[in-house]
């Protein structure tokens, strides 16, 4: 893999947790991988005033002991922004050039906003009046976290905001989901693989199933949490990604443009779910106080920060189709939570049954294929083999693969391929600002019924339980799949 131009990342935000924790370690990672660019920078920014060496310091609590860390520190800057004050814009433009001359970086610039959201308004439009947002000599190119918007109107206006000051191909918008190795194994998995893209239709497939579970509850955020809620935190952005990625054509080429270009059309295709149908489609929850291992758990009503008569979701689960050639009358089926039994996220095709039934199916379910994208990340198909012995009875058992096999090879962590592809200007594995338009289209009136109709249920769930009983009558041709840690356990109970 070539390196990507010599540059200087620009980090807004750089005093808060997403930085010490996520881009910095990450940043050190392509360090000892050798694939920073031969001349780097960083640049944190933010309102806390910070030397370089206390930024530094700060950054070193993050990272392995030794002469590589120290090493790495020395690429570490720091500059004290105030992202509302323009002129302090005009100090970052000087301290930028001073490190370019100091270090012999071209002015090359990435910037990220690693900040509240809100700024996404601001930061953009001062770094186009302080001349930083645009060069005819030189690449700049913007990073933005989620959330994109917090509804249609939202989202839009964001993205009119971004380009008036950046243009769409300089516009980075990261989904950490999509920095997972399994997710763009994906594209491997399908198109190179004679055995599973002659199979992947309407033809072959039963359905789709999507699970991204999570253990912990809200840990803390809950003030955030309710006004957000399990369908704009997940589903609207991670989970359709994903969706993207199972449901789209072929690309022409591996391109960034020809592979955004299909999941864009994916999206263009989601049938909508009209509101007065929403609960027919759509279930959501709130995990109730429970007991796990003999310790009480609180209910999402009574963490801190949350409104007592809350109707915000801890979880959603919803049935779908895709209106194309490919996925006509195929049901996808998504569910995301909080206080869930464990900690996964994976994509599972259900394979249709032979069209006769010749053996005694012990274990019964058709062939599936799993995707595992977190923990334990790896691939399982599940077929039927004969038990030993007299007769023909077929149990269902497992072939698998796991990432962890591979000991010889690093396997990068989500940010520090996104980071990567943002330096060496790939921009596959982000959403474009049409799709991200698209999503929430598919959402908002799920949202607006919600929102306008309190007669739609939201359903209480014990923590550590699978969620709400009524999701399992979205499936009508089967039941959800039931996750554990490891790839290749299934069934009600996990080992935790």
């Amino acid at each position: 893999m070539k390196k990507a131009k010599n540059q200087i990342l620009v980090i807004f935000g750089a005093s808060g947790d997403l930085t010490k924790r996520k881009l910095i370690p990450a940043l050190f990672e392509l360090y000892e991988q050798g694939f920073l660019p031969d001349k780097f920078a960083v640049l944190g920014a933010s309102r806390t005033l910070l030397s370089d060496e206390d930024f530094r310091k700060k950054a070193s609590e993050f990272l392995p002991e030794g002469e590589r860390s120290r090493l790495f520190n020395k690429m570490l800057f720091y500059q004290s922004v105030s992202p509302t004050i323009v002129k302090d814009f005009d100090k970052l433009k000087t301290r930028l050039e001073d490190i370019g001359v100091q270090q012999n970086i071209e002015a090359n610039y990435i910037f990220y906003l690693s900040t509240p959201p809100s700024l996404y308004q601001i930061i953009p439009k001062y770094l186009s009046q302080t001349g930083l947002s645009k060069s005819d000599q030189f690449s700049r190119r913007l990073i933005v976290e989620k959330p994109f918007g917090t509804d249609l109107n939202t989202a839009k206006k964001l993205n009119i905001n971004l380009l008036n000051y950046f243009d769409e191909n300089q516009v980075y918008r990261i989904d950490h989901y999509l920095g997972k190795e399994t997710v763009q194994n994906m594209l491997v998995t399908r198109f190179s693989n004679g055995i599973f893209e002659p199979l992947w239709n309407h033809n072959y497939i039963e359905r789709v199933e999507i699970t991204s579970a999570e253990s912990l509850g809200v840990e803390g955020r809950g003030g955030y949490y309710d006004q957000s809620g399990a369908m704009r935190d997940m589903l609207q952005n991670h989970l359709l990604q994903l969706v993207g990625f199972v449901a789209m054509e072929p690309p022409v080429i591996i391109d960034a443009n020809a592979i955004r270009n299909e999941i864009l059309k994916v999206f263009q295709s989601l049938r909508p779910i009209p509101e007065n149908k929403v609960a027919k489609y759509v279930i959501r929850g709130q995990y109730t106080e429970s007991s796990l291992k003999g310790k009480p758990v609180l209910g999402y009503r009574d963490e801190p920060g949350v409104d007592k008569l809350s109707r915000t979701e801890t979880f959603v689960a919803l049935k779908f189709f895709i209106d194309n050639w490919r996925w006509a009358g195929v049901p996808f089926y998504i569910r995301t939570g909080k206080k869930l039994p464990t900690r996964v996220t994976e994509i599972v095709i259900h394979f249709k049954s032979v069209p006769h039934h010749l053996f005694d199916t012990k274990s019964g379910g058709n062939n599936q294929l799993i995707i595992r994208i977190q923990p334990d990340e790896g691939i399982l198909v599940k077929f039927g083999m004969k038990t030993p012995g007299a007769g023909f009875k077929v149990q269902t058992v497992n072939m698998d693969f796991h990432y962890s096999d591979l000991a010889d090879e690093h396997l990068p962590s989500s940010y520090e391929r996104l980071l990567l592809d943002c330096m060496q200007g790939d921009a596959t594995l982000y959403s474009r600002g049409d799709a991200v338009e698209e999503a929430w289209k598919f959402v908002q009136p799920i949202l607006n019924a919600w929102q306008t109709n309190p007669e739609i249920p939201i359903y209480g769930y014990p923590a550590g339980t699978w969620g709400p009983e009524d999701s399992d009558k979205l499936v009508s041709n089967g039941k959800w799949r039931y996750p554990c840690k490891n790839l290749t356990d299934d069934g009600l109970y996990c080992k935790l």
